[in-house]
């Protein structure tokens, strides 16, 4: 027999539980941020966390997350299964794994799954991913050669089998890392921020009386699915073209894409990007698939609820042998780098369809430098301790149709900037300056966010180096409809020198990494741009009044 349709009472009742399981994911990923060893968690919010069934499909994620860990695990969490079935799992199992393959895209993502039991049933799966500061191997950046150059390559194993321990998997992590105390500290952080959503999930179907969370998964699924399928029947049919260009490391690559919206989906062909690097800045197919449905979704269907359901309209076709589809055992440590200008890339074809709905490109690739000094970069004439950390960072965003873009805020990726006082916690550096970069908005109606100016130090001014990993400075972020472009990244000494934009590098005794964060490009005549906001932002220090 057909299910009876639901009526208005039990229609409310879906809403209130669905609310509900907001409130438990968002525990979850908060239970994370406050146990979490690792900066890039606790200040960044590098994470995300998220409830699944038991086919593997992703229900809910919390508010705190990122794009490219929450859509990625959102693919994980099957894989998972493939190798420990559901009804093999047991109360107190955790399972972890950082392929990139199988997770989020290169080694410095953890995964965390765990099983939810009520009552000696399992009634539903837990996930989260984070972003570690060490792996061990070369560290983070784009010089590996093959991901097993990179670091420690976890295949999806127990960390924790009925709520013991594995301790030989523990041995493992800390003999490979360079910081074994913050590592074997967030698996710990990652385990126990599953084990709060499955307690308050518990209970949730304690209060409501629920056996199962099949029938509020199901009710999720299809309103979803319906609500984001109505959504793409109002766009123009039609097959819309776009290219952007990153600086790529031995040679400029070109991302290409064309879109076709369809009735009742949207597909994506990537056919004509450029090919496999030779070095970390390969992207994972999961991963291009990530931020490709993120740009699809902020302009098609930004207020319909991120999960399996609402996602499955949007299809990649990705070419194998291009950069978008790195193959193993491919260097991708610093995907990021190419796969977070995919947003600025959908909206480049979205445009021609909705351009009032579509912002202009904008720095889009974090610039979080990492840091390390003492003896194994300076040998036995160090003068400082051995560290490694990693800072987040931004550049401005583009312009949006009718407001600004924001200055020095991460956009696609969504990870707060880092307090400089947080890394001068951890390690012996000195952030010197950091402050918003005068005149790097692309001009326009609307004007591009800022970027920003970092000088970088350690104690003593002693020697220590930086494996660079930025982008956005030979390709600036373009301006649309008549905005001009942002500025340019730049990457160097306080002294002028210039450094390169990617790999490994020294910073001599008495010198300070100068960065200049790129701004976003602006939308629109400029001519056209209101006056008293021209006159603040002269007056604000930020526009100099000879540009």
């Amino acid at each position: 027999m057909d299910a009876q349709p639901m009526n208005a009472l039990e229609k409310i009742q879906r809403q209130i539980q669905w609310n509900r399981l907001i409130a438990v994911v968002e525990e979850q990923a908060q239970t994370m941020i406050r146990t979490a060893f690792s900066t890039t968690v606790r200040e960044a919010g590098d994470l995300s966390a998220g409830i699944f069934d038991l086919k593997g499909r992703m229900l809910a994620q919390a508010v705190t997350g990122t794009p490219g860990h929450v859509n990625s695990m959102m693919e994980s969490v099957g894989h998972f299964l493939a190798k420990f079935p559901a009804e093999t799992m047991k109360p107190g199992d955790h399972y972890i794994t950082n392929d990139p393959w199988l997770g989020t895209g290169h080694l410095h993502d953890l995964t965390v799954v765990s099983p939810a039991f009520r009552n000696g049933k399992i009634v539903g799966l837990f996930a989260n991913t984070a972003h570690v500061i060490d792996v061990g191997g070369l560290g983070m950046g784009p010089e590996g050669r093959s991901v097993f150059e990179e670091g420690m390559y976890i295949p999806i194993v127990k960390c924790f089998d009925q709520g013991r321990a594995n301790e030989t998997f523990f041995d493992f992590i800390r003999a490979g890392s360079r910081t074994p105390v913050e590592l074997e500290g967030d698996v710990y952080s990652l385990c126990a921020c599953n084990d709060a959503g499955i307690k308050r999930l518990v209970e949730m179907l304690d209060e409501f009386g629920m056996d199962s969370i099949d029938p509020l998964a199901e009710y999720i699924f299809d309103s979803s699915l319906a609500a984001t399928i109505a959504e793409i029947a109002k766009l123009p049919r039609g097959t819309y073209a776009a290219s952007i260009r990153s600086d790529g490391y031995e040679a400029p690559v070109t991302l290409k894409a064309s879109m076709t919206l369809h009735d009742d989906h949207i597909t994506v062909d990537f056919a004509g990007t450029s090919g496999l690097s030779g070095r970390g800045i390969n992207v994972p197919a999961p991963y291009c698939r990530a931020y490709s449905c993120f740009g699809i979704k902020c302009v098609v269907a930004p207020e319909i609820p991120n999960n399996w359901a609402s996602l499955a309209p949007f299809r990649m076709e990705i070419p194998e042998g291009c950069i978008l589809n790195a193959p193993r055992p491919f260097p991708v440590s610093v995907r990021h780098v190419v796969g977070q200008l995919l947003p600025d890339l959908m909206m480049g074809c979205l445009h021609q369809a909705v351009p009032d709905r579509v912002t202009a490109e904008g720095s889009s690739c974090l610039w979080n430098p990492p840091l390390r000094g003492g003896a194994q970069v300076s040998g036995g004439e160090a003068e400082l301790p051995d560290f490694e950390v990693i800072t987040f960072n931004s550049g401005g965003t583009g312009a949006r149709p009718a407001r600004d873009g924001l200055d020095g805020t991460a956009f696609p990726s969504g990870v707060r900037t880092m307090p400089v006082e947080a890394t001068e916690n951890v390690a012996p550096v000195v952030f010197w300056k950091k402050e918003l970069r005068p005149d790097s908005a692309g001009v326009g109606r609307t004007r591009g966010g800022f970027g920003q100016i970092m000088e970088i130090g350690t104690k003593g001014e002693a020697e220590f180096a930086v494996n660079a990993i930025f982008d956005r400075v030979a390709n600036a972020p373009r301006g649309r409809d008549g905005g001009g472009d942002g500025a340019a990244g730049w990457v160097g000494l306080d002294d002028g020198t210039l450094l390169r934009t990617k790999g490994f590098q020294i910073i001599p005794k008495g010198r300070r990494l100068l960065l200049k964060l790129p701004g976003g490009g602006g939308m629109g005549d400029p001519a056209t741009r209101d006056p008293a906001l021209l006159a603040r932002d002269i007056a604000d220090g930020l526009v100099t009044a000879e540009d």
